[in-house]
């Protein structure tokens, strides 16, 4: 799962390497943070936070074959 959050997000930025991914799993629920420079925080938000919603979709999508309800969060650094 965290793999495929900074892939997605690599892909969107200008600085790639600045991505940092991390996850709290819990009993009932898991948390992922995702932290990404300051200028490039509005592109994964996208306009209108498309871009954040769709991220959202594929993520809502992946989680279902885990019981665990899954959380994210967007942080700069």
């Amino acid at each position: 799962m965290k793999e495929l959050i900074k892939y997605m997000a690599q892909a969107l930025v200008d600085h790639p390497e600045q991505v940092e991914v991390s996850e709290v799993i819990g009993e009932q629920t898991s948390v992922i943070e995702l932290r990404v420079a300051k200028e490039d925080l509005g592109k994964v938000i996208g306009k209108q936070g498309r871009t954040a919603k769709a991220m959202r979709t594929i993520l809502s999508a992946h989680r279902r074959r885990f019981v665990n309800e899954l959380f994210w969060k967007l942080l700069n650094n």
